[in-house]
C-alpha cells in the first residue's frame, strides 16, 4: 500500500484495512500493490475506489528445483517493476500486510530509501513476513506475544502492537436486529459456521455428518465458501424434518449485497465454530464471541488457536479429530460444543473475556504510524 507525493483528498482503505479519517494536516492519495493474477485486484475492485497496481511475485521455498528457478525469475522481475513503480510514483510510505508480493516492493523500497510499515497479524508470520521484518523500517503486530518470534520485544522503537484494523460496525451489534437480517428467532443460541471465502472442507464436511444432533440444540448459520460444498450440504439439510430445516441458514458468502452482510451474522452468533487465520484474532473479541476453532494444520494456525485458548475465549479441537473413528457424536467437535451450547453460564464467561481482547482503536494507530512515517519523509 503505497503513499504517492503530490498528495490530494485521500480515499481510505478498502473493507478489510478501513483507514479513519486522516489526524494530519496533510491528505494522501492512496494506491493498493498487489499481486499478478491474484484474487486482490477483484477484491479491490469490487469493495473499494482505490486504484491499484500488479508486481510479479512467486513462493521461494517448498517447490522442486525448477519451480525454484521459476520463482526466483519471477521475484527478480518483481524487483525491476517495483523500481520502475516506485520511480514512478515517489511514495512518501508504504504499508505491507504481508505475502510474497511485498518482498519485491520492499527491497525496492530499501534502495530506494523510501520508509515502510509491515503488518504481521498473524503470532508466527510466514518466510515472506518474517523477511519483511528484517528490512521495513517499522513492524506492527496484532499482538505483543508475536514480537519474539520476529527477534523485538516491547519498547523497541521497530515496534508497535496495534491490535487487529476492523469496521467499527463490528463493535456493539444488536443481537436482535442481527437474528432478524437471517430470519432467525430469539431461542434456541444461534451457531456460526464459517471458514473463510472458499470454505473450509473438512468443516463442512464434520457439520454435514452433525446437522441432525447440532440442530436439536441451537440455529446455524453456515457460511460454507464458494468451492462447491453448498451442493452436499444443502442435500443434508433437505433430509432433515421441516422443522429443522428452518433453523439451518447456509450461505456460499455473505456480501451484504445480496445477503446479509458477514458482520451480521458476528452479530447475531452465540457460538462460533471456525479456523483460526489472524482475523480470528480481533473477529470473535470485537463480537464478544466464543469459539470452538480447528486450526487448519498446514499453517501456522494453531499458534493462533492456543491465544486466544489461554484467554478463555476459545476451545480447539484438531482438524483430524474433529469426528474421530466412531460415532460422529462421539468426536471431539460435536462434544466441545454440545457443551458450550449447553452452558450459557460458561459461554457469558468466555463472551466477557473474549470482549476483553478487543482492540477498536487497531485501525486509528496503524493509520497513525504510517502518516508518521511519510511525514518524517517530507510528506
Amino acid at each position: 500500500m503505497a503513499l504517492p507525493k503530490n498528495p490530494r483528498a485521500g480515499e481510505g482503505f478498502g473493507e478489510g484495512l478501513a483507514l479513519p479519517e486522516n489526524p494530519h494536516p496533510q491528505h494522501y492519495e492512496l494506491l493498493y500493490v498487489g499481486s499478478v493474477g491474484g484474487m486482490e485486484e477483484g477484491i479491490v475492485a469490487t469493495e473499494s475506489s482505490l486504484p491499484f497496481r500488479a508486481l510479479p511475485a512467486a513462493a521461494l521455498r517448498g517447490r522442486g528445483p525448477l519451480e525454484l528457478l521459476r520463482g526466483g525469475a519471477t521475484m527478480g522481475a518483481g524487483l525491476l517493476a517495483a523500481r520502475r513503480l516506485i520511480q514512478e510514483l515517489r511514495p512518501q510510505a508504504i504499508l505491507g500486510t504481508g505475502g510474497y508480493v511485498c518482498v519485491p516492493l520492499f527491497l525496492a523500497a530499501k534502495l530506494a530509501r523510501v520508509p515502510t510499515l509491515i503488518y504481521l497479524p498473524d503470532l508466527v508470520p510466514g518466510l515472506a513476513g518474517r523477511l519483511l521484518a528484517r528490512i521495513a523500517t517499522q513492524v506492527a503486530v496484532n499482538v505483543a506475544e508475536a514480537l519474539p518470534v520476529l527477534g523485538l520485544r516491547p519498547g523497541d522503537p521497530r515496534a508497535l502492537v496495534v491490535g487487529y484494523p476492523l469496521r467499527q460496525e463490528f463493535f456493539g451489534q444488536d443481537r436482535a436486529v442481527c437474528r432478524r437480517a437471517f430470519g432467525l428467532e430469539a431461542e434456541p443460541p444461534v451457531l456460526l459456521v464459517y471458514g473463510g471465502s472458499r470454505g473450509a472442507r473438512s468443516i463442512n464436511q464434520a457439520i454435514a455428518r452433525l446437522l441432525p444432533d447440532l440442530l436439536v440444540r441451537s440455529q446455524i448459520i453456515h457460511v460454507c465458501g464458494r468451492e462447491g460444498d453448498e451442493a452436499f450440504l444443502r442435500s443434508a439439510a433437505e433430509a432433515l424434518p421441516a422443522h429443522l430445516q428452518t433453523r439451518y441458514k447456509l450461505y456460499p458468502y455473505l456480501d451484504g449485497v445480496h445477503t446479509p452482510p458477514m458482520v451480521g451474522a458476528f452479530g447475531a452468533a452465540d457460538l462460533a465454530i471456525c479456523r483460526s487465520g489472524a482475523s480470528t484474532l480481533a473477529e470473535l473479541p470485537a463480537a464478544g464471541l466464543p469459539a470452538v476453532l480447528v486450526p487448519y494444520p498446514y499453517v501456522h494456525q494453531d499458534e493462533n488457536a492456543d491465544y486466544l485458548v489461554r484467554y478463555g475465549v476459545a476451545e480447539k479441537v484438531a482438524d483430524c479429530a474433529m469426528i474421530g473413528n466412531g460415532l460422529p457424536q462421539e468426536g471431539a467437535l460435536f462434544r466441545a460444543v454440545a457443551r458450550l451450547l449447553d452452558d450459557e453460564p460458561a459461554r457469558q464467561r468466555m463472551a466477557e473475556q473474549s470482549r476483553a481482547l478487543s482492540r477498536p482503536d487497531a485501525a486509528q494507530r496503524l493509520a497513525e504510524a504510517m502518516f508518521g512515517l511519510a511525514a518524517r519523509s517530507g510528506g
